[in-house]
């Protein structure tokens, strides 16, 4: 039995064959919509990160600090490994990864492929910076515009494929995929980022037609570093769904709370 967590923003912790392996962690901003700290996190030791923008790589130079007792193996791509370079004092448990190696940890296999991030489009952009919710979060907003620059993506942005007890389980880093990269096909379950593009649910439905999951796990749809972030409305999505994919399990998971497959 494989066991997911979702904790809020893009943050997904799987348990399968006797081990424990988390992917972006994260603590939400204030007035963020699933408030968590860093004690949530603190027991993790084996983290794999999809790529270097703050919301997923902000908080891992706390899981590098062996004086604060937490000295996690952290597994990332060439970019999010200088931002790390930048940020912490000792790097020796971070591991650079690329497209096509393959990480095996006890009876769980963590296979790298090339991701795309999703592209917000100019009206996104302009209703980020012109919302009025950027005077009730000044302090969020502030810190965001200075942070933003320092946790670059630069374009490299990793799918992973867990395979552990016989199942499979993609985890995608951003909602975009490449175009003539060649993907699994099939996987027990997809955990899909909900987010960050004006047409979210066309694309959504693109993915599932390409990747062809039995399964489909949203995260990253709350509203998790105001006023940048939102929470996002997932009606239309299954309204599209039952239209295009009747047989398709969707889940909407609640931060905290275990789903087995």
């Amino acid at each position: 039995m494989i066991k997911i967590t979702w904790l809020g923003t893009a943050s997904i912790r799987i348990e399968a064959a006797g081990e424990r392996i988390l992917f972006d962690p994260f603590v939400q901003l204030t007035g963020g919509e699933n408030p968590n700290c860093f004690a949530d996190f603190e027991k993790d030791e084996l983290i794999f990160i999809t790529h270097g923008h703050l919301d997923h790589l902000m908080d891992v130079p706390a899981f590098l600090d062996p004086q604060g007792g937490a000295e996690a193996t952290v597994y990332c791509g060439s970019v999010a490994c200088g931002t790390l370079a930048r940020m912490a004092e000792d790097t020796g448990n971070v591991v650079e990864i690329k497209p096509g190696d393959e990480i095996s940890i006890g009876g769980v296999t963590v296979r790298v492929h090339e991701g795309k991030h999703a592209v917000p489009g100019l009206r996104m952009t302009l209703a980020a910076l012109f919302s009025p919710r950027n005077l009730r979060y000044v302090r969020n907003a502030l810190a965001l515009l200075w942070l933003n620059r320092r946790f670059p993506e630069k374009g490299q942005t990793y799918l992973y494929e867990l395979r552990a007890e016989g199942r499979t389980v993609l985890v995608m880093g951003s909602l975009g995929l490449q175009e003539n990269a060649d993907y699994p096909v099939g996987a027990d379950l997809l955990i899909l980022p909900y987010q960050g593009c004006p047409d979210l649910e066309e694309e959504v439905l693109r993915i599932i037609r390409r990747l062809k999951p039995a399964r489909v796990m949203l995260d990253h749809f709350d509203d998790a570093f105001p006023p940048v972030s939102r929470s996002v409305d997932t009606r239309g999505l299954y309204r599209l769904l039952k239209t295009n994919a009747p047989k398709l399990h969707v889940i909407k998971p609640t931060a905290g709370k275990t789903v087995t497959l």
